[in-house]
């Protein structure tokens, strides 16, 4: 329950985020009428995601409390036990193929809609996870059972296939993370390269003096994550960029040597106009 308290309290935060961001206050009543639909969307969107995910919540809560009752009989005297045991562990397997049911309609949400969080896709691996430990859960008490020659047969179909989708649903979500870290990373890459003027011609890089027109040497740049890379030694006295970057999101210093470092104040800026970053050096 604490697992889902912290997904409870992110998604909280997302909403909070978009609810307490004021709207900005436009002349135009038509882009005014446009932005309220977009905050009513966005609004909804999040709406029909938090109502999802208080059901599973509640699902989870509903499976403890029956993992509990089900623990109090089978170490009691009870002569109704096995039908009591038997009723509460239906009802923990129905409950967890609501939940999983519940888990796939919240990642369709989240496919379906305007937010694109990282931490929300976070909160869904988590309640994947928390789905599989209640799976193991449910079959450690089996085992126990059956130990105690209280025998649920009929639930041996049920956990069987409880297994196979919960696994589809693990390998999915990991499938998923996967592909945001593959984009995440794409996002985030960017090649340079520095050199003289006949080095830069040599490569393709440079022609009739235009940068990066038609076929050049992509093999002759490097590659760095902007995120992690952000001073680019260019091992020169003199250096002039000739790809375009805003002049406020870098600055060209010189260290002990007279050397030039070209420093990247704002990634995000500095990269916005080009991925390539070509550096004239003599």
């Amino acid at each position: 329950m604490k697992k889902m308290l912290v997904a409870a309290l992110g998604l909280m935060a997302i909403v909070a985020c978009t609810n307490d961001k004021p709207a900005p206050i436009l002349p135009d009543g038509g882009q005014n009428d446009s932005l309220q639909r977009i905050i009513e969307q966005k609004d909804n969107e999040i709406n029909d995601m938090m109502g999802t995910l208080n059901e599973i919540q509640e699902g989870f809560r509903e499976i403890n409390e029956a993992e509990n009752r089900v623990n109090v009989v089978k170490d009691g005297e009870r002569a109704n036990k096995a039908q009591q045991i038997r009723e509460n562990i239906q009802f923990i397997s129905q409950r967890m193929a609501q939940n999983r049911e519940l888990i796939k309609k919240l990642q369709q949400q989240m496919r379906e809609s305007s937010m694109k969080g990282d931490e929300f896709q976070k909160t869904i691996i988590n309640l994947t996870k928390q789905l599989e430990q209640s799976n193991e859960t449910l079959q450690q008490l089996r085992a126990e059972l059956d130990a105690k020659d209280i025998h649920i047969s009929e639930l041996d179909e049920t956990i069987a296939n409880q297994n196979t989708s919960i696994n589809n649903l693990k390998n999915e979500s990991e499938q998923k993370t996967e592909t945001i870290n593959t984009q995440d990373k794409q996002l985030n890459t960017a090649w340079f390269v520095f050199g003289t003027k006949s080095e830069l011609k040599e490569q393709g890089i440079l022609k009739d003096g235009k940068v990066l027109q038609g076929n050049f040497n992509k093999n002759y740049f490097t590659k760095i994550d902007i995120r992690v890379d952000k001073e680019i030694k260019l091992y020169s006295k003199s250096a002039k960029l000739l790809t375009m970057h805003p002049s406020s999101s870098y600055t060209l210093t010189q260290d002990a040597n007279k050397q030039y470092i070209l420093k990247i104040n704002n990634p995000q800026l500095f990269w916005s106009t080009s991925k390539y970053l070509v550096v004239l050096v003599k």
